[in-house]
């Protein structure tokens, strides 16, 4: 087996995508166990952030972790955290009732799916995971706590609820992560991330993760992380390159009939519409169901029950319309969504890229539409001058009377699955994804 050794890994991405493609998982040193789990989800190739980060992890580095979204940043430190303790487990009784790994990040949504991708991971390790979050009823937390597990995935509210019960003990941490560390920062978790770190050992191995790295993270990363090695695969607030962008210049009262027009003369698998509030989410749904456009809305007003069941039927593309606030910007995986709509354009640039990340994971290809009002111009400018390139004008919507489509120019949106064989949680590999452009939208006149 070729060994990778940690600092020849945080350089392999130089060499170009041929030389990625020929590293496999049996490279990164992972044992028996974790490469059978892998292999059943007929996985061969590790993306960039897998291959750097893994063998750091293995060898016991705090890891300051910079990706853009959709990188596989999940089992860049899953893999090589549940090789850590199955390893430990051998040599040692576990602590009884302790945590050994702790996971935080900011939702509900990623959370659970962090805690499935461990599951995915660890199925042959005898490895114990379990996920806390609110929302729900805690009593299967509790109980799931009790009967003791190695691996916790938390957002912090919860687990700071359940420590002031007494019900988690997170005194014998050996591993802790922060995923997605600038989105906690942005809804106001730092207190709550603070009195946390109070509870576990100044002696651990400490991983951060993030797709951004403004200041106050960067800040965070120097009071937490000890002498951190850096893996950054992309540039900061860089797009995906096989998303293509598109702007579609509209005023607030025609938005809503672009949309109809769009979702209903565009192929499509999966379609992502972010509004600006839960309110504006709830009324495009009723407007596209009234239109016969099967959509849901998800935004933190509804219930965790509801929020699990809008999911569910987007996954299964049985409900093919997302309509959501940015509590879905950040760690949403869901397979082959298509088209990411941006209803209400963001005012934060680096929302933005987080918004499209959902589309054209893994080399994928994706297309991105949004909609700019005369209002939005400034806030326009600031995404291009962040993602380094214009976004494509569809037309401008107030020429010649309105809204015009012209279904006879449109080309197909192509469905894509991700990257053959890279490891992403939830996919299935497929052939022929790589290479492709991204497809054109339906031009308006």
């Amino acid at each position: 087996m070729a060994l990778v050794d940690a600092t020849r890994v945080r350089h392999i991405f130089a060499w170009g995508p041929r030389e990625y493609y020929r590293m496999q998982f049996e490279d990164l040193r992972l044992v028996e166990p974790l490469l059978r789990a892998v292999r059943t989800a007929r996985y061969v190739h590790p993306t960039p952030i897998q291959a750097q980060a893994i063998p750091l992890v293995l060898a016991g580095r705090d890891v300051l972790g910079c990706a853009q979204t959709g990188t596989g940043k999940t089992a860049a430190f899953a893999l090589p955290i549940l090789q850590q303790l199955s390893d430990r487990s051998a040599r040692a009784a576990r602590p009884a009732g302790r945590v050994r790994a702790l996971v935080l990040c900011p939702t509900r949504e990623l959370a659970q799916q962090i805690y499935e991708s461990f599951r995915t991971y660890g199925r042959h390790t005898g490895v114990r995971q379990t996920v806390v979050f609110g929302g729900v009823n805690q009593g299967p937390q509790a109980r799931a706590l009790r009967a003791g597990v190695d691996i916790l995935i938390a957002t912090p509210g919860r687990l700071l609820d359940l420590m002031g019960q007494g019900l988690a003990n997170i005194a014998s941490t050996e591993i802790l992560v922060l995923d997605e560390a600038d989105r906690m920062l942005d809804m106001g978790f730092l207190p709550d991330l603070r009195r946390i770190l109070t509870q576990v050992p100044r002696q651990r191995q400490t991983l951060l993760f993030s797709a951004t790295m403004p200041p106050p993270i960067r800040k965070l990363a120097g009071d937490i992380l000890h002498d951190p090695v850096p893996v950054q695969v992309a540039r900061v607030s860089s797009p995906a390159p096989s998303v293509a962008h598109w702007v579609y210049h509209v005023e607030k009262p025609d938005k809503p009939t672009l949309l109809v027009r769009l979702l209903t003369q565009t192929p499509h698998t999966r379609a992502l519409v972010f509004t600006r509030t839960k309110h504006g989410a709830d009324k495009v749904v009723k407007r596209l169901v009234k239109a016969g456009v099967p959509a849901a809305a998800l935004h933190g007003n509804k219930s965790q029950g509801a929020r699990t069941r809008a999911l569910g039927e987007f996954r299964s593309a049985q409900t093919p319309v997302l309509v959501a606030t940015d509590i879905a910007a950040r760690g949403l995986d869901v397979d082959d969504i298509s088209h990411v709509i941006n209803y209400d354009l963001t005012p934060e640039p680096e929302t933005y890229v987080h918004r499209i990340g959902r589309t054209g994971r893994m080399g994928a290809v994706g297309t991105a539409m949004s909609f700019c009002t005369s209002q939005d111009k400034d806030n326009l400018r600031a995404i291009e001058r962040l993602i380094r390139e214009p976004l494509r004008r569809a037309a401008d919507l107030l020429e010649n009377g309105g809204l015009s489509p012209d279904p006879s120019r449109a080309i197909p949106h192509r469905a894509l699955q991700p990257r053959t064989h890279s490891i992403l949680p939830g996919r299935s590999p497929s052939k022929g994804s790589r290479g492709r452009r991204p497809s054109p939208v339906p031009a308006v006149s």
